[in-house]
């Protein structure tokens, strides 16, 4: 926690002093008031103040009221510039096995949610006459048919894709970057391996795959743990032989 703190304030220093070098100084015209500036001390030092928060995940610790009254005690104290005030040898196993489980407590919760939206997400997609489920629980659905043989789990694709949420954030996609991705198919998340097989050279498709096809309880960048994930891929080319894995690797 300290140390994402630390990392969030260097952020914003360093954010506060990219924005000075960007932006033209305003200079009044004489005989002009200077303008008047947009936001007051108090605002400024009050989004600060959130910021931080944000950034080191309060909310996901749900801390009560009265938690957060002592964390603000802390929190005075430090920019005070006083002592900690508890030697922080002999409190840190403490503190660590604390805010462990203020964060299994977290994933637990959400993990829990994120299973009855899967549910519901399937429910739902069972409507869908174009998606063919199969017995391992991956979902797929042909877009666009391709030609040609379909890649086997050595060989190495090259594709375009994007991957969401079930609430359709997207948490990547290699057509944002405007650069396919190549990777052997045996070294990337299940879900992947498997339904890529289901698609020839310049085909497209649509993969839903549950958790225990993707990133499971551990979750990834960008990805809860227990999340569903759907990704549409289009299929560009095949090629024999390995190749360096790329995103979405396998756990």
């Amino acid at each position: 926690m300290k140390l994402k703190l630390l990392a969030t304030l260097s952020i914003l220093a360093l954010g506060a002093v990219a924005a000075r070098a960007q932006t033209a100084p305003q200079v009044s015209l004489p005989g002009q008031p200077a303008p008047a500036p947009k936001f007051t001390d108090e605002q400024l030092l009050e989004e600060f103040g959130w910021f931080i928060g944000k950034r080191v995940g309060l909310t996901e610790l749900e801390f009560s009221a009265a938690d957060l009254e002592v964390l603000i005690k802390g929190f005075r104290a430090a920019a005070l510039g006083k002592d900690s005030p508890y030697e922080l040898e002999k409190i840190g196993p403490a503190m660590d096995e604390f805010m462990q489980k203020r964060q299994n407590a977290y994933l637990a919760k959400l993990k829990t949610k994120n299973e009855s939206a899967t549910a519901a997400y399937f429910a739902k997609l069972k409507e869908n006459k174009a998606v063919v489920a199969l017995p391992s629980g991956l979902h797929y659905e042909i877009v666009k048919e391709g030609a040609g043989p379909a890649p086997k789990p050595t060989d190495t694709v090259k594709v375009h894709y994007t991957g969401t949420l079930i609430d359709g954030k997207v948490f990547d996609s290699s057509v944002t970057r405007g650069e396919p991705a190549e990777f052997q198919l045996d070294q990337v998340i299940p879900g992947w391996t498997e339904g890529i097989q289901k698609v020839t050279k310049g085909g497209k498709i649509k993969l839903y795959i549950p958790p225990q096809l993707g990133y499971g309880d551990q979750g990834n960048s960008g990805i809860p743990p227990g999340s569903t994930l759907v990704f549409e891929v289009e299929l560009l080319d095949i090629k024999g032989g390995a190749a360096m894995p790329a995103m979405p690797a396998k756990k």
